[in-house]
This record gives C-alpha cells, structure tokens and sequence, in this order.
C-alpha cells in the first residue's frame, strides 16, 4: 500500500449517525490500544516534565479533542502532587462523546467538559495544552489555524502525541487488532488513522511557520510522534 501522501478518508466514528453503543465500543477499544501500545504513558511523562521545568501551585490542563476523556482520567490519578492543583478541562465537538466522558467521570471533580469548538471559543486558555490523536482528523489546510490557537491558549507548552503514517505500523495493527480488538469500527479507524498520519517532515514544515516558539519532535515507540511546543 503506497501512503506516501496522507490519505483524506473519513473515519467511521466522524459519521453524525453512528449509533452510541458503536461509539463506545470503538472508544473501549481505542483506549485500550493507547494504554498498551505507550500512547498514555508518552502524554503523561512529556505533561509531568513540563510541570518540573515550570514549578507553579496550580495548573490547568486542556485536552484538545479529548473524546470519552480517557487520557484525562490517566493525568488525573497519575499527576497528584502535594501541594499543587490541577484542574483538567476536556474539549470536543461531539456532544454524544462528552456525555460519555461525564458519566466515566463522575468521581474525579477536578476533571470538567465543554462542548464547543476551540477556534471559535473566546473564554478558553490553559497552562498545559494536550492533543491526542486528534491532529490527524484534520486536513492540510486545518492544521496550521489549530496549531496558531493552541499556543494562543497554552501558557506553558502544548504537547501533541499523534500517529506516524507507515506501512510497517500498518500491518502490524492489522495483526494487533485481528487478535486483540472487538469493535469493527475501531478495527477500520485504527489502519485510516494510520494513513492519515504524519511523516516528521510534515510536522517539522509546521513547526518552522512557527516564529517565537521552540520544538522538539521525537519518534516514540509504536510508531507515534511527540512534539512539544513551547514559547521561546
């Protein structure tokens, strides 16, 4: 399969019409693919440095596309620190999706969500911003209006953790999901995120655009890209 160029399909779970039980489903299984495969533990380690390298009392954090809120409910059990609140706020356009994530997260109080779409909120600004796979839902000529927004909102970085489009990672998610996924709509997601991931020259032909930010974009095991924006 040739996936030099990013694909423009539509993932399934975009559709308006798909069905809730389907969208859980694919949600139970998404998660599990991101709490296995290290995409959890590559958005926590990178929010935990930038909290050490910016001591403060208290912080907000901001999921961009934040989905049932799964990502969040990590940071929050995972980011307790003596001394220092943090308030975890989730965005997404989808209000089915949201009112997932509340009913998921009924038990931690710290943990809010809004359904609106961030280039057009006005309210909206946070210390930490996180974006998981998210970014890759978006077409070329999107990202760069999302990106000038998210470091308009993040006083302290932003940190974006998305797919690598390869055709290695897509077999082997073709394996991974034949023996370890249930939902066919997270079977079909998974290989169309996958050809609608980034190759590190894309994201570094973003991140020069950039002007008064500083950038680290990394490979990270099972084929994802971290990258870290910060102002200066």
């Amino acid at each position: 399969m040739d996936i030099s160029i990013r694909s423009r399909e539509l993932e399934l779970m975009d559709a308006p019409d798909l069905g809730r039980k389907e969208l859980r489903g694919a949600l139970l299984d998404i998660n599990r693919c991101n709490l296995w495969l290290g995409g959890v533990a590559v958005t926590k380690k990178a929010v935990a440095q930038l909290i050490k390298n910016h001591p403060k009392k208290s912080y907000t954090i901001l999921d961009v596309g934040c989905g049932d809120g799964f990502m969040l409910r990590h940071l929050a059990e995972g980011l307790k620190t003596e001394g220092i609140r943090i308030d975890f706020v989730g965005v997404d356009i989808n209000a089915t999706i949201l009112d997932i994530a509340e009913q998921e997260s009924q038990n931690f109080a710290n943990i809010t969500y809004r359904n609106l779409d961030v280039l057009t909120a006005s309210d909206l600004e946070c210390d930490i911003l996180i974006c998981t796979l998210m970014l890759h839902h978006l077409e070329e000529t999107q990202i760069p209006r999302f990106l000038k927004r998210f470091t308009e909102m993040a006083k302290v970085g932003v940190v974006i953790n998305d797919l690598e489009r390869s055709s290695t990672a897509h077999f082997l998610f073709k394996a991974f999901s034949f023996f370890f996924l249930n939902s066919p709509v997270a079977k079909n997601d998974g290989l169309v995120s996958i050809r609608r991931g980034f190759r590190k020259y894309e994201l570094e032909r973003w991140a020069i655009t950039m002007i008064g930010y500083s950038h680290s974009i990394q490979w990270k095991l099972a084929f994802r890209y971290l990258w870290i924006i910060q102002p200066g």
